[in-house]
């Protein structure tokens, strides 16, 4: 096994770099991964440009990439084998995906199929934690959604939600290429304007009642407080995405007090007994039920992690789901 390793480490807001540094020794009771893939999330754009949840910098090495794929090369002693093809999904303080060793719980691993591309593989991760989201929802049968931003988070949304049995997908996207990628999923109108407009494009589409369900998979407060007045009465809100600050959000309690709306957030996929989502994820993934190559729009080696980055922040040249190699 090699002694070192390269790692991404955010030493300041929106400054990401690649160092090589000592790379962990294998432990008893914890399986020491080889990364091979690793994918950055909306989260972890909030991480490091914005400092969102972070004390000071610079990071420890690795975070907080938590969407990984790599091969076991030593078990620590647990029932993992050592070429095993495995997902890595720590929870957030374990987070170290974007190293090329990861030293882990078993619970945090999930075995991948020989047949399915690793890349493909790799999106189970985040379609997983959409799936355990949308499992606490109420019965969806014959109900309309809304869903703000067409990201990786919302298209995966759009997938879902359908096999849950929403009647109706209205996607707020204002990015032609998501628009595109929305359409392709399969949802019933695309709304391509901002702001107020959007939400009177919306109601119009709802005959001015709302949607029964709206998922914020954005992560602003203009989004969050959007979502409120995009809810029929009675209606639910799930708050998907995160906050671009750690400081007090500003509320508008007057459209959720008014029009009675349901409200939660999501967190702990990856601590769910049996892992049920992540591994439902991967079926619709490995059976083809759902088509996640468009998702992989964009590759760059770690040494060029900084790049990588902003483009996923840009969202230019199409970019969906922006990986790292090792």
């Amino acid at each position: 096994m090699d002694t070192t390793m390269l790692a991404a480490q955010a030493v300041a807001r929106r400054r990401i770099r690649c160092d090589e540094v000592a790379a962990p020794k294998p432990e008893k009771g914890k399986v020491l991964v080889k990364t091979r893939l690793a994918s950055i999330c909306g989260s972890d754009l909030h991480i490091v440009y914005l400092g969102w949840n972070i004390a000071e910098f610079p990071m420890p090495h690795g975070f907080p990439g938590h969407e990984g794929a790599g091969e076991v090369v030593d078990s620590g002693g647990t029932e993992w084998r050592p070429g095993d093809l495995v997902l890595t999904a720590p929870m957030f303080w374990e987070s170290k995906t974007f190293a090329g060793y990861q030293l882990l719980e078993p619970r945090f691993l999930l075995k991948l199929p020989e047949g399915t591309p690793l890349a493909h593989s790799l999106m189970t991760q985040q379609l997983g934690t959409v799936v355990y989201s949308c499992l606490r929802l109420p019965p969806l049968l014959g109900q309309t959604v809304a869903i703000l931003g067409q990201g990786s988070v919302g298209l995966f949304h759009d997938f879902v939600l359908r096999k849950l049995g929403a009647h109706r997908i209205i996607a707020v996207e204002p990015v032609k290429a998501r628009q595109d990628a929305a359409r392709r999923m399969g949802v019933d109108a695309v709304v391509d304007v901002t702001g107020q407009r959007a939400t009177q494009a919306v109601l119009d589409l709802t005959g001015g009642q709302g949607a029964d369900l709206v998922i914020e998979a954005v992560g602003s407060v203009e989004t969050l407080n959007q979502a409120l007045k995009l809810a029929r009465p009675t209606g639910r809100v799930v708050a998907f995405g995160l906050p671009e600050t750690m400081e007090r959000v500003p509320f508008d309690w007057d459209t959720f007090f008014r029009r009675r709306i349901t409200m939660n957030s999501v967190f702990g996929s990856q601590e769910e007994p049996g892992q049920r989502s992540f591994r439902l994820a991967l079926d619709y993934i490995a059976s083809g039920q759902i088509d996640v190559a468009p998702f992989v729009t964009h590759r760059f080696p770690i040494t060029r992690v900084h790049d990588a980055f902003e483009l996923a922040e840009s969202k230019a040249d199409g970019a969906l789901k922006v990986s790292l190699t090792f």
